[in-house]
C-alpha cells in the first residue's frame, strides 16, 4: 500500500475496515461527481481493490474528458432505501487504458454475474475503446442510520 494514497477517513461511525467491507458488498453504482462548465454527476458500476477504487467507461465519454481536464472527484456509495447508510469523498483520479482490460470484465462479473450475457457481450466488444479510472486519495465520511430506523 502507498502511504500518499491511502483511505483518510474524516467523520462518521465506520473504521477503514468497515467502509472497505461495506464498498466490497456494494451492488449499487457509485456517484462520481466531476468538474467542468457546471458540475455533473454521473452512476458508474465500481469495484475497490486496495486503496482505489475502479471504474471504467469509453473514453469518449464525457466523464473520461472531465477528469482528463480535471482529476479531481467527489462521490458517494449509498442505497436509495431504508436503512440508511453509505460513503461519500473526494479523490484524485487517473486514466488508464491498458487497466480497462483488467477492469471491465471485473466490473461486468461483480454487476452481471459470470455467465455470458447480450450485454456483457457488447460492452466487452467495445473494451478497445474504454478507459479505467482510478480513484485514489480517497477521502471519506460514513454515515449509518440503522440503529435508528430499525423498528423496535
Amino acid at each position: 500500500m502507498d502511504p500518499d494514497r491511502a483511505l483518510s477517513v474524516r467523520s462518521g461511525p465506520w473504521s477503514p475496515a468497515e467502509i472497505q467491507a461495506f464498498l466490497d458488498d456494494a451492488s449499487i453504482p457509485i456517484r462520481l461527481a466531476t468538474a467542468g462548465s457546471y458540475p455533473m454527476v454521473q452512476s458508474l458500476w465500481f469495484l475497490r481493490e486496495d486503496e482505489a477504487l475502479w471504474c471504467a467507461t469509453q473514453a469518449t465519454a464525457v466523464v473520461a474528458r472531465r477528469l482528463s481536464a480535471d482529476d479531481r472527484c467527489g462521490f458517494e456509495v449509498a442505497a436509495d432505501a431504508p436503512p440508511y447508510r453509505g460513503v461519500r469523498g473526494t479523490g484524485r483520479v487517473t486514466l488508464d487504458a491498458a487497466e480497462a482490460h483488467r477492469v471491465l470484465p471485473l466490473l461486468i462479473a461483480k454487476y452481471l454475474g459470470p455467465e455470458p450475457t447480450a450485454l456483457s457481450a457488447r460492452l466487452l466488444a467495445g473494451l478497445d475503446n474504454e478507459v479505467a479510472i482510478r480513484i485514489d486519495h480517497l477521502c471519506v465520511s460514513t454515515w449509518d442510520y440503522t440503529a435508528r430506523m430499525t423498528a423496535p
